[in-house]
């Protein structure tokens, strides 16, 4: 049941009878205020924290039971949750209206033209991928905080001059919208129950992170183990990301084929395994700064570090590819349709690449860069390292 800041008026009859039918009714402390005039059975407030909430729940199979959320419970709420644990003919819904469709018809924005992001106990860096100029950003936050800290982020990256809209209490008699420039606007007394809006202007240093893969070296914070801008971008569509899928970034370095694998679509997951502890908090930190902190990160030695970890649809291994049992490892975890894709620079590692692909088949590619650079007062080519590629799908 949806129920939002107007309460039991905002609710239709078939909604209301359901509530005064319930035997037990599940919800937020706000959410049983709200919905109190039509409880007639066993009010129980959700415990804290949530974790175990969904076993009460189920507990009570059998008896009519009502679940108390906000707005649409089916968008960023317990609804999939409760609805993946019971058969079809256990449960009905009763969507209301979404925080993200009352703010769209405050700011007349079109909801499919707009990006929506919940930040609600997430990072709040998970908006960097979203911020591009002209783009038009919905925000769910966790708490009062939340707008603060969101314009210092816009403010940090280049994005300062973008338009923000703070929207609390939307629906209910406590309804306040209010807007500035993020850099300048004063986000005080925040009601805990709001949403962010973002007209999304940038300065000409601010960093966009391209929907193409192959973002500037210089944007990743590195030892030099980096997998360097045009080598990873081919690396990238060698691996071709697809909707939900996971990758392991073997001897993941800077993190930055991890980074940008998750970066291709919100869906997407990663793994990057790295030996080095101090690089292995590098690529923490490179993810947060890039949007993606959802990136989990293994402090272990491949193929050792292997075990225990989900199965992937892809592998790149841009470190240790010099370890047969690595490379033997790493083509058995990949389920059929999987594929593994390994880039040497070494005589040695490059040796046994091509010893894999002569038993193995695949695709074998050689990547040579030359980039333009001074030459005292004039302008020469310069090679990088050439790499070998050894791309494989396995049958």
């Amino acid at each position: 049941m949806g129920i939002g800041e107007d309460g039991v008026e905002g609710l239709g009859g078939a909604a209301r009878a359901a509530i005064e039918k319930a035997e037990v009714v599940f919800g937020g402390r706000r959410h049983l205020t709200l919905a109190a005039s039509l409880v007639r059975g066993e009010a129980r407030p959700w415990p804290s924290p949530f974790d175990g909430a969904i076993d009460l729940v189920l507990a009570e199979r059998g008896r009519p039971v009502c679940v108390l959320a906000s707005g649409d419970p089916f968008h960023h709420g317990i609804g999939p949750r409760l609805a993946a644990k019971l058969t079809p003919g256990e449960w009905v819904a009763f969507p209301g209206v979404s925080s993200f469709s009352l703010a769209a018809a405050r700011l007349g924005w079109s909801l499919q033209d707009t990006t929506l992001v919940s930040v609600h106990g997430r990072a709040l860096e998970r908006l960097r991928p979203a911020l591009h100029p002209g783009a038009r950003v919905l925000a769910l936050t966790s708490d009062s905080n939340a707008p603060r800290e969101i314009a210092a982020l816009l403010t940090e990256t280049g994005f300062g001059a973008s338009r923000l809209t703070l929207l609390e209490s939307l629906g209910g008699p406590r309804e306040r919208v209010r807007s500035g420039v993020a850099s300048e606007l004063a986000l005080i007394d925040v009601d805990p129950l709001h949403v962010v809006a973002i007209e999304v202007s940038a300065s000409r240093d601010a960093r966009v992170l391209a929907r193409a893969s192959g973002l500037p070296d210089d944007w990743f914070e590195h030892d030099g183990q980096l997998s360097k801008r045009e080598v990873r971008a081919l690396a990238l569509s060698s691996l071709a990301p697809c909707r939900g899928q996971l990758l392991w970034d073997v001897g993941a370095g800077a993190g930055s084929v991890a980074i940008e694998w998750l970066l291709a679509d919100a869906s997407l997951r990663a793994i990057a395994i790295e030996s080095d502890a101090e690089r292995a908090e590098r690529i923490r930190r490179n993810a947060a700064r890039l949007g993606v902190p959802e990136l989990s990160v293994i402090h272990g030695r491949a193929p050792q570090a292997f075990d225990g970890l989900p199965a992937p649809d892809a592998i790149f291994v841009g470190g240790g590819a010099r370890d047969p049992e690595l490379l033997a490892c790493a083509c058995d975890s990949l389920a059929s349709g999987g594929r593994l894709v390994v880039h040497s620079v070494t005589l040695e590692t490059e040796s046994l690449v091509i010893s894999h692909h002569a038993r193995m088949s695949g695709v074998l590619t050689r990547i040579e860069i030359q980039r333009a650079g001074a030459l005292g007062d004039l302008t020469a080519w310069r090679s990088a390292l050439p790499v070998t590629q050894w791309t494989w799908t396995k049958p």
